[in-house]
């Protein structure tokens, strides 16, 4: 059964408490027309058999015959509205019509005396309710007892059952629109509470991110209101992000595009050869700082909307993806004099993973990490299995980072040295959040001998092939 996109909860709950009750209506009048039918066949039943007992005790023997009256009180107790037909049959012992009609057929079986026996027939076409009274002669005992049938067509039988139904089912009819309207009314006061909410949401000012008070709400739309002041405080706290990070990603734009304007301003007005090919230069730096930037900015973003979270069913091999970044990064490392290496005895470390995604992850570590490293200093990546886990290194021999501030560093723009950073603060922010879409874990420590920092992300078995 299909439903309308937006449909009426008092309707709803109207319907599922009224159609059971339409359906005890229902059973209720089957089981009224029974006892409808039941009261009906009793009163005539018991007409029938007063009439046969009144004729009963008209039957006298004389000299040696049976002889029969009936009375006018025998037949009037039938007088009604109706167009009822009566027959009778009055019989002897030995089955010789003594009165009434010969076409009323005798009782099935035999009688004893003063015992009576209630059977359908059909008279001349129609359908009648019979009664045979079997009616003992004291005067002539071997004459046997004499049957007195009486039947009786029914129309007056069948319209003292649709009386008795239709008085019941009228009384039925008004206690359920009695019952419709009570629980109109009642369902009206007890969804107050849920149209006073609707209003408070409704009139609320645009932007306004205020938890709902839970004030006179039902207990069973109590779990609502905090399901949905749970998503109005994770939605506050996502703007609150968002505006950290708007704020942010403006003040590390416009620092870039202050010193380009500053540098080709000057190139321009400087008549000096060296002078413009040194503010080119400068120029072409901050134009790679910037694209850098935004290239992490759109690789974040990425991440945060979930573009690339699905996982698929091919295992990507980590080995193939350090050592491509490597490459990529061998430019940098060989300009700083930088020993950077690969220490690794595995062929083969497969992780369940976006190959962009874990590409950016190891781009990620590596940068910073030869970044931060000064010049002639060492930049380890390995790769080793621990147990059914494969677990990521970088090591480096650079300042490292205070334990106090390790948990900061994850933070969008963080930089510990604002003065002389050379990156942007959002190298550790894109790995953990990429760790976070692959189920890895990431970690920061100090080197076993030496000053620098060791970053290490494990994945789980579940990430493994």
């Amino acid at each position: 059964m299909r439903h309308s996109p937006h449909y009426s909860l008092r309707t709803r709950l109207l319907l599922w408490l009224l159609i059971p009750l339409a359906g005890l209506a229902i059973l209720n009048a089957w089981f009224t027309r029974r006892e409808a039918w039941h009261t009906a066949t009793m009163v005539q039943d018991r007409l029938l058999l007063g009439s046969a007992r009144i004729i009963a005790q008209q039957i006298q023997y004389d000299d040696g015959h049976l002889e029969v009256a009936i009375p006018p009180a025998a037949l009037e107790l039938f007088q009604s509205g109706d167009q009822d037909r009566v027959y009778y049959r009055i019989a002897s012992g030995k089955g010789v019509l003594l009165s009434g009609y010969a076409e009323l057929p005798p009782p099935p079986g035999n009688l004893r005396a003063e015992e009576f026996l209630y059977f359908p027939s059909i008279v001349r076409d129609q359908p009648v309710r019979v009664v045979a009274y079997a009616q003992p002669v004291f005067a002539a005992p071997e004459e046997g007892p004499v049957v007195i049938e009486v039947a009786q067509t029914l129309l007056g039988h069948q319209r003292m059952i649709q009386q008795l139904l239709s008085t019941s089912l009228k009384q039925e009819l008004w206690e359920l629109a009695l019952v419709a309207i009570l629980a109109l009314v009642a369902l009206h006061r007890g969804l107050k509470d849920l149209v006073g909410l609707r209003d408070k949401v409704r009139d609320r000012t645009p932007g306004s991110l205020e938890p709902l008070q839970p004030d006179r709400i039902p207990q069973e739309i109590l779990p609502l209101v905090e399901a949905l002041n749970g998503y109005v405080q994770r939605l506050d706290n996502q703007m609150a992000e968002r505006s950290r990070f708007i704020a942010n990603v403006s003040h590390q734009l416009r620092t870039p595009f202050t010193v380009l304007q500053t540098q080709a301003s000057f190139g321009l007005k400087s008549p000096d050869a060296q002078q413009k090919h040194e503010a080119l230069g400068a120029i072409f730096q901050e134009v790679r700082h910037g694209t850098r930037l935004v290239n992490q900015l759109l690789t974040l973003s990425s991440v945060e909307a979930g573009v690339q979270h699905s996982r698929p069913s091919v295992p990507v091999n980590l080995v193939d993806i350090i050592q491509r970044v490597m490459e990529e990064q061998g430019a940098l490392a060989q300009s700083k004099g930088i020993d950077l290496g690969l220490d690794h005895s595995l062929e083969q470390a497969d992780v369940l993973a976006s190959s962009a995604m874990l590409h950016e992850l190891v781009a990620n570590l590596v940068d910073n990490a030869l970044r931060y490293t000064p010049a002639s200093g060492i930049v380890t990546v390995s790769v080793q299995r621990q147990g059914e886990a494969i677990i990521l290194r970088v090591e480096d021999n650079g300042p490292g980072i205070p334990r106090v501030d390790r948990s900061r560093v994850f933070e969008r723009f963080c930089r510990l040295h604002e003065d002389d950073s050379p990156g942007c603060g959002l190298g550790l922010a894109i790995v953990q959040e990429i760790a976070i879409a692959l189920g890895a874990e990431v970690h920061l420590a100090d080197p076993p001998l030496a000053t620098g920092l060791v970053v290490t992300v494990l994945f789980p078995v579940n990430q493994l092939r």
